[in-house]
């Protein structure tokens, strides 16, 4: 699996020689912002918030937003599993624009089996996601309500990575390393050509503000995968986007307040 991550941006990128149709090339800067708070609510049970704001073109365009919120359970030291709901809206903006008009929503509902590990002064975490995506569109002149829902599915799998700076361990008010790639995979009905949904390489800097918070300042390569093809000349089309992200994460504890 980890080879399979580590090799899928070359494989999609050597399509065109394998036979297959060529491709068109869009190409963005990307400016996410992240937030990410797991709030401890009982021993082994915490509330998971998350927010993102996807811009592209230096900023100038919305390209995404998502709200999310599940429940983690903390099945041992090393072993987490959650799930819940993300709300999430995608804008049009590109020279091949998968949106036609307003923005258009996607309800999914999602499951994570988290793995920790520790090599060292290296650590690790692998996380595989299952989602279960409802994707709304609207009338071809991408305006007024939305009148069709499709389903699909997706997995997920992440391996990232954090290295101290200065010392053993990550203490506050320390810097860090940190890094990830993540595959996304479509599957079952309605995906079609869209099995390889796209793929995230990132890396950076953190510093570990205290013990409940954290900000970093990554690189991001993503390539990501059209759903159809172009209508004008019926290629497939494929996002080839750098830029960057701020992550920001504040985890609060509730338990202390009822010790």
């Amino acid at each position: 699996m980890i080879k399979l991550v580590l090799l899928s941006p070359l494989l999609l990128l050597a399509r065109p020689t394998l036979g297959q149709a060529p491709r068109l090339n869009d190409f963005h800067a990307l400016g996410w912002l992240v937030y990410v708070g797991d709030h401890q609510v009982a021993k082994k049970w915490a509330v998971h918030t998350e927010y993102q704001l996807r811009r592209v073109d230096w900023l100038r365009d919305p390209q995404q937003q998502l709200a999310r919120l599940g429940l983690v359970h903390t099945l041992s030291e090393r072993v987490k599993v959650s799930g819940g709901y993300t709300s999430f809206q995608s804008y049009r903006y590109g020279a091949y624009a998968e949106v036609p008009g307003r923005a258009e929503p996607e309800n999914r509902l999602y499951e994570d089996l988290t793995l920790q590990d520790q090599l060292g002064r290296l650590g690790l975490k692998h996380r595989v996601r299952l989602e279960q995506r409802w994707l709304g569109s609207r009338a071809p002149s991408g305006e007024g309500p939305v009148q069709q829902w499709e389903y699909q599915n997706r997995v997920r799998y992440q391996l990232a990575a954090t290295y101290p700076l200065q010392g053993p361990t990550i203490d506050d008010n320390e810097w860090y390393l940190a890094g990830f790639d993540e595959i996304f995979i479509g599957f079952g009905q309605n995906v079609g050509l869209n099995v390889f949904n796209q793929n995230r390489l990132s890396g950076g800097v953190g510093l570990q503000l205290s013990s409940n918070a954290k900000a970093e300042l990554n690189y991001l390569y993503q390539i990501r995968s059209h759903a159809t093809p172009d209508p004008a000349s019926g290629q497939p089309v494929v996002e080839l986007n750098h830029g960057v992200t701020l992550n920001l994460t504040y985890n609060l504890d509730f338990t202390s307040k009822l010790r």
